[in-house]
């Protein structure tokens, strides 16, 4: 395992060996076992292996082993200036048969060819790790529908190195492929005809979500939307506040499926939580188009919640990380007017780290969102966060006076199960309300006023 820091990247909040060790944690979470992991400081990109000749040729020997001679790169000819800032060898006293090198960067085609080549074992980069994890964490037909369309991008750019020796041919008639079509297009002709057909899928599923979220709409229930880094404890405070059991481990990317349970507040108004996926930094752009559809139930929530993981040392850089996707999602206006920070795992906070993020929270005004600190693994502060959860359901609610009759016990009916009824008073004919509803609700009731139905 190697992470890349290209000079003038170190004044990033991020810290090469934090990206290290979540790299690490991401082979791990499929059950690779990393032997060496160390961060490889380049001075330039070299556009033939990233890393320059003399990193490469280093980097052989370890795949090969002690006794190994140096093999020649297609690196540039010049040695580079790379630097060792850290390096270990995670889950063994040394390097063992290594069947895979990752690079924890974005990798061209031509890189990763040229780097398998010099190394003599399989490469893959950051966003094919990612993919890999996901393709086997995938459980719902949603969910493995995405996986594969966006390890399909993924791959349709990187054919050539299947296929070398494109001096193969086949024959063939009709749209199977005439006479003398190259294997590789075959390949791509054959890709890109899946790809078209698992983005008709999806569109389906989009459209099946569709239809549930306004068959929600009619109940009508608010949606909160748990968000985060991954392993920032999402699927914890999910089964914390709605007493179930989605699983939930100290493992990067244990949730990939959306879940979706209802939940009653405090004020007892209902509402339906949902859990989503992790984020990370550097998300593959083929995952952020992939999972769109799921993700939707982000774009759709009333509230979204973002989970924080405080007790870890990269908490800021992680919160920007998960801001970058919700602004690629197009929720810049949910981060500014819709947002909470659930401010997580302050159990695992030193006395003063804890009192500081105590204090922080409390001193919050707007337009800052509101923070509540908390820990899902033991319950402190849960009750905080559902009162969070009523506050701001209610900034967004419509104060309206009705006047109803009496004999309307319809109308009266709907009002105290859809809106929060603040003020009654009535006479020997009409009930005077003062109530409290969403903005749909609100016009359901102005049009039910003008002689149109609810």
């Amino acid at each position: 395992m190697v992470h890349p820091e290209l000079k003038g990247e170190r004044l990033q909040t991020r810290a090469p060996a934090a990206r290290l060790a979540e790299a690490v944690g991401l082979a791990r979470g499929i059950e690779l076992a990393v032997v060496h992991a160390e961060v490889i400081r380049i001075p330039r990109i070299r556009p033939a292996t990233l890393f320059g000749r003399g990193t490469v040729d280093r980097l052989r020997a370890l795949v090969k082993g002690p006794g190994a001679a140096p093999g020649a790169s297609p690196a540039d000819d010049a040695d580079d200036e790379d630097v060792s800032v850290e390096e270990a060898a995670p889950d063994g006293s040394g390097p063992a048969a290594i069947d895979v090198t990752i690079v924890d960067a974005a990798l061209s085609p031509v890189q990763q060819r040229n780097l398998e080549k010099a190394l003599g074992c399989k490469v893959i980069d950051r966003t094919g790790l990612i993919l890999e994890i996901f393709g086997a964490r995938a459980r719902t037909r949603e969910g493995r529908l995405q996986v594969e369309l966006a390890a399909l991008t993924y791959q349709r750019s990187r054919l050539v190195r299947s296929w070398t020796h494109l001096e193969r041919q086949r024959g063939g008639f009709g749209f199977m492929g005439g006479p003398g079509e190259a294997q590789i297009e075959t390949d791509r002709r054959l890709l890109s005809e899946r790809i078209i057909r698992l983005t008709k899928e999806i569109k389906e599923v989009k459209r099946t979500r569709s239809i549930q979220r306004h068959a929600r709409q009619r109940v009508p229930y608010p949606v909160v939307a748990l968000v985060g880094y991954t392993n920032a404890g999402k699927s914890t405070l999910f089964n914390r506040l709605t007493r179930s059991a989605v699983v939930a481990k100290d493992q990067l990317f244990a949730t990939l499926d959306p879940t979706m349970r209802a939940l009653r507040l405090p004020s007892g108004r209902h509402i339906i939580l949902s859990d989503t996926v992790g984020f990370i930094s550097d998300l593959p752009h083929e995952l952020v188009a992939a999972f769109q559809a799921t993700l939707e139930e982000v774009c759709e929530a009333d509230v979204v919640v973002h989970v924080r993981d405080m007790a870890h040392a990269d908490s800021e850089a992680q919160r920007e990380d998960v801001h970058g996707v919700l602004a690629q999602l197009g929720l810049e206006a949910t981060v500014d007017a819709g947002l909470i920070e659930a401010l997580n795992k302050i159990d695992l906070l030193a006395p003063e780290g804890r009192a500081l993020v105590v204090n922080q929270a409390a001193r919050r005004v707007p337009p800052a969102p509101p923070a509540v600190p908390l820990s899902a693994s033991t319950g402190e502060g849960i009750a905080d966060l559902l009162a969070a959860f009523d506050a701001r359901l209610t900034q967004s609610r419509h104060e309206i006076e009705a006047e109803v009759d009496l004999t309307d016990g319809a109308t009266l009916a709907w009002l105290y199960a859809h809106g929060e009824v603040t003020a009654r008073r009535d006479d020997e004919r009409l009930a005077y309300l003062r109530v409290r509803l969403d903005a749909a609700d609100a016009a359901r009731f102005a049009r039910r006023r003008n002689g149109g139905k609810i």
